[in-house]
């Protein structure tokens, strides 16, 4: 793609805003805690736009029209309800934890509960599968940037790292979120747009497009039953979108990303109130619903039109088809190309500015705090945050340049075991939530038992019993909290007394 020239002022414009609003909330960042929790006095709806524009990364944007694209359509949708169920149950269960007193990370909840190892256990596991499936994403968004622009692959890398980097570091939570609320309305009109412009290029415009839809059964949402001839124990666990995998097994999801990880609870934390944290979840989770319809029926629409104009086109993989739109028939040189562009961008931004700042704060309240003897000034508290939060930043430049020399099953299967965290963290919480018999040591040694089991589902299992027997990928956190509470509570009638209650507060 050869951008035009205005397009290219809308990219640099986009890039430039971005910048401007970190340095401006940065003047307001007197402290260590303004930094990490923008004062804890944010408004509720921003905390809402960074929620949605956090979970939403480039992979997002490009691959959900892949699923409107191809055989799946709505049906997607059957995982957004179970995003909606999940984010009740963390208001409900798990966020009136947080709001007890003035905690500084998610984990502060496990030590007060089992013990300081604890803490130092799901917090290491926070950061390394953060840091490790965020840089991939980096990874991602470049690889598609090299391939819209035609810029070199380390460029873009760096380009995207330097910038979050930059922003982040100046103003801290205040800029990742109000910057996550611009990115999001920057992703979301491009979305929009994009829906406008593929109509306008269907002969037949909006009439031919809904006939095609039904026509091709890519506007049914609700899959309960298999297919005529196929079992149902193997269609209930190897078909990912389904009513029952998306709800059963994307509200488990929900609640292991939405109510253990320290990325969204700082957001939650940095609201005036837990009513107004739990006011964004719960409205956050139908905007998603509304952006992933949005994107979905952009790959309906590409459908239509590719069987309308280029019949005999065809692509590898279906997350391919909104790339090849944008490259050969977007508009050259009318703002909407640099629109995109600025849309990829902002996808990428916000996810990894949360994950730097998170990063950050984990380190800084989970193990430099509590090995101080003396607790540091708050100027030199602020200072080892931002320089946490630019060598995180570093962190993940440098995976995203390293995975370019890997290939892309590798890269897929690095990200599936980097959302092993959620169902493992999420069985820990149920742990310290749900009785006291179990303690430190049988629900360390039960997560370990758990993340051993989820290698074994996703790995070995389709050898052993084939690929017609690979799990679906909504049940894995479900799997993994699960063999965790088993594995912890079976362990707790073993373990004497003694060992049972070790570190337990």
């Amino acid at each position: 793609m050869t951008i035009g020239i205005v397009d290219l002022i809308v990219l640099l414009a986009s890039v430039a805003i971005v910048l401007w609003i970190g340095i401006r909330t940065g003047k307001g960042n007197q402290t260590a805690d303004d930094y990490m929790f923008g004062g804890r006095n944010l408004p509720w709806w921003a905390i809402l736009g960074s929620i949605v524009a956090t979970e939403t990364s480039t992979a997002t944007v490009l691959s959900v029209p892949g699923f409107g694209f191809g055989p799946v359509g709505l049906k997607f949708l059957q995982l957004a309800m179970g995003y909606i169920v999940g984010r009740l149950l963390v208001v409900t269960i798990l966020l009136p934890l947080f709001f007890k007193g003035q905690l500084s990370s998610a984990y502060h909840v496990l030590r007060d509960r089992f013990g300081q190892r604890s803490t130092h256990a799901a917090s290491l596991l926070f950061l390394v599968t953060r840091n490790l499936g965020d840089g991939l994403r980096l990874f991602l968004a470049a690889l598609v940037l090299n391939k819209l622009l035609g810029w070199d692959f380390y460029l873009c890398a760096l380009t995207t790292g330097a910038i979050t980097m930059l922003y982040t570091y100046v103003g801290g939570m205040r800029s990742v979120v109000w910057n996550d609320c611009i990115q999001l309305l920057i992703y979301m009109s491009g979305g929009l747009a994009t829906i406008v412009l593929i109509a306008m290029k269907i002969d037949g415009g909006w009439a031919t497009i809904l006939e095609f839809a039904q026509q091709n059964n890519k506007l049914q949402v609700i899959q309960a039953v298999p297919a005529a001839g196929q079992g149902w124990l193997q269609w209930l666990l190897t078909s990912p979108y389904t009513i029952w995998a998306g709800v059963l097994g994307g509200a488990t999801l929900t609640l292991g990303t939405h109510g253990t990880d320290q990325m969204m609870i700082q957001r939650y934390l940095s609201a005036r109130s837990q009513a107004d944290a739990g006011k964004a979840v719960v409205v956050s989770s139908l905007v998603v619903f509304i952006q992933f319809a949005i994107f979905l029926f952009v790959g309906i629409q590409l459908a239509c039109f590719y069987q309308q104009s280029e019949p005999s086109l065809q692509f590898a993989k279906p997350d391919e088809v909104y790339v090849h739109f944008l490259v050969n028939h977007f508009p050259y040189n009318t703002g909407m190309t640099g629109l995109m562009l600025a849309a990829i961008l902002a996808a990428a931004m916000s996810t990894l500015s949360s994950s730097l700042n998170s990063s950050a704060t984990a380190v800084i309240n989970d193990f430099y705090l509590p090995a101080c003897k003396v607790v540091p000034s708050h100027r030199k508290l602020l200072l080892i945050t931002q320089v946490l939060t630019l060598l995180f930043g570093v962190v993940q430049v440098t995976v995203g340049i390293l995975a370019a020399r890997l290939s892309e099953q590798v890269v897929s299967s690095a990200l599936t075991i980097a959302g092993y965290s959620s169902g493992l963290l999420l069985g820990m919480f149920f742990l310290g939530i749900a009785g006291r018999r179990v303690g430190q040591t049988a629900a360390l040694v039960g997560a370990m038992f758990g993340l051993c089991v989820l290698l074994l589902v996703q790995f070995v299992l389709p050898i052993v019993a084939g690929q017609e027997w690979k799990i679906a990928w909504p049940w894995y956190s479900l799997i993994g909290a699960s063999a965790t509470i088993l594995f912890a509570f079976a362990l707790s009638f073993v373990l004497p007394n003694s060992q049972q209650n070790d570190g337990t507060a």
